[in-house]
């Protein structure tokens, strides 16, 4: 993933408006896209094949940029259509933002409108998936949650057993019995390993600090939260209903994230982010980052480490 813009409403000279990358095998998604983010994506080579945009909601930070990503689309001859996700309630508002040149995009541009629990968009191994949020407009985050994945096939066992390597692999790995030439039976859970956890990324958006973040993904390989500000200014957070660094890093822990990355940092810390740095990390136990523009993140699968990886 890359972040494409970590700035809160007004955007700095090192931070741009709200959005997020993430590539995923072949599939490219953008979470929001604040004003410039076409230019954000030139400059750190993601390239335009999005096919899925997930808004948050509709504040000008958040959305300026798409009337300008879709012309740029539009100039690079485009033809694949783009979905766009939208909080309940805002399809209207959106449509209008997408037509606001005057000019309709050549390619298709669908829109549809997600609330709390829907299931934005389904694919073959992971799922978007919408909830609610506490901002001062209608909104929404998002969670990428993957499908558990296979067991590990233990090749040597099954030699052992034998099965011929070729053919009896694949569907014993597919959840297939086979049957051998002496008429023995091999079902899969004698070669198959219990199913492996896929990974998972939560982007709130902004948000005071809510629940439904922690609930939507289990153990989620990143979070990615509101810090607008530090506890400085805590009651400005509460206010203007966004989160301050340490309250991210409570519902890090609280949701056993991994690693938390804190977005949306207000112009006010422009170049200062210590203070975030230093009140998230005295709450949350996991690895903490503060993504610039540029950063680039990659999420590990959770076995990734596990030395007795055999044929998948």
């Amino acid at each position: 993933m890359t972040f494409l813009g970590t700035a809160g409403a007004i955007p700095t000279t090192e931070r741009n408006p709200s959005a997020i990358f993430v590539a995923r095998a072949g599939d490219e998604l953008l979470f929001d896209a604040g004003e410039g983010t076409q230019r954000q994506m030139m400059r750190y080579g993601t390239g335009f094949s999005v096919s899925h945009l997930f808004v948050t909601h509709l504040h000008g930070d958040h959305v300026l940029g798409i009337p300008g990503l879709l012309q740029t689309m539009d100039f690079n001859d485009r033809e694949a259509p783009l979905a766009i996700h939208t909080p309940a309630g805002t399809r209207r508002q959106l449509k209008g933002l997408v037509n606001a040149l005057g000019n309709r995009p050549s390619f298709p541009v669908r829109i549809s409108e997600v609330g709390d629990g829907d299931v934005a968009y389904r694919a073959d191994e992971y799922e978007v998936r919408a909830f609610a949020t506490d901002h001062d407009t209608r909104s929404v985050g998002y969670a990428l949650v993957e499908d558990e994945r296979k067991g590990r096939f233990d090749r040597e066992r099954a030699e052992e057993l034998g099965v011929p390597v070729g053919p009896k692999f694949s569907k014993l790995h597919a959840g297939e019995p086979v049957e051998l030439e002496d008429g023995t039976v091999v079902e899969p859970d004698q070669v198959v390993g219990d199913p492996r956890p896929g990974r998972s990324i939560v982007y709130t958006g902004d948000t005071r600090p809510t629940a439904a973040a922690i609930e939507v993904a289990n153990e989620p390989d990143l979070l990615i939260h509101d810090a607008t500000f530090a506890d400085d200014r805590a009651d400005r957070a509460a206010k203007t209903a966004h989160s301050t660094a340490r309250q991210a890093a409570e519902i890090a822990n609280r949701a056993a994230a991994d690693r938390l990355a804190l977005v949306h940092i207000s112009s006010r810390y422009a170049g200062h982010t210590d203070d975030h740095e230093s009140q998230a990390q005295a709450v949350f136990d996991g690895e903490l980052v503060i993504p610039e523009d540029g950063t680039d993140l990659e999420i590990p699968y959770p076995d990734a480490d596990d030395d007795t990886n055999a044929d998948d």
